[in-house]
């Protein structure tokens, strides 16, 4: 964690002052706070992302999925689509949510599945739930 001086700026401000014998330089030491900075550091969890290959390798696996799921007999287009955006984000992260919403056509039935599926995974991620724990879930 980055603590406050790790974030702040020094300011060295030097002024003349006479005195008895002459003049003096005064100078002080202040520090002026840069609050909400962001550091250099990179996030651990999304460093995987950067790594060589790995944007294909990750558009080739969700295309994957999808393909695996279109090749079920009983499965139409629209669940398909909706299977796909849900394992993702059970998976990773929600970004195939507006492509299922459109290939479902906006159908009332996969537009509640998709949204709610949306919606687990990104309310976890706002920052005003950073260090809660609902239930007890990773107390430990």
């Amino acid at each position: 964690m980055v603590n406050d001086v790790e974030r702040s700026v020094w300011v060295l401000t030097c002024g003349a002052a006479s005195g008895e014998r002459g003049t003096s330089a005064l100078c002080s030491l202040r520090v002026k706070m840069n609050v909400g900075v962001a550091h250099s550091e990179v996030n651990p969890n999304t460093r995987v992302m950067n790594s060589r290959g790995m944007w294909l390798t990750y558009a080739l696996g969700v295309s994957m999925l999808h393909v695996v799921l279109l090749s079920i007999p009983f499965f139409s287009v629209p669940v398909a689509w909706t299977l796909t955006n849900v394992i993702h984000n059970l998976a990773c992260s929600p970004s195939g949510y507006f492509l299922a919403s459109f290939y479902t056509k906006y159908d009332l039935t996969h537009f509640i599945l998709n949204t709610t599926s949306l919606l687990t995974v990104l309310i976890p991620k706002m920052p005003q739930l950073h260090g809660v724990r609902i239930f007890g879930i990773n107390k430990y």
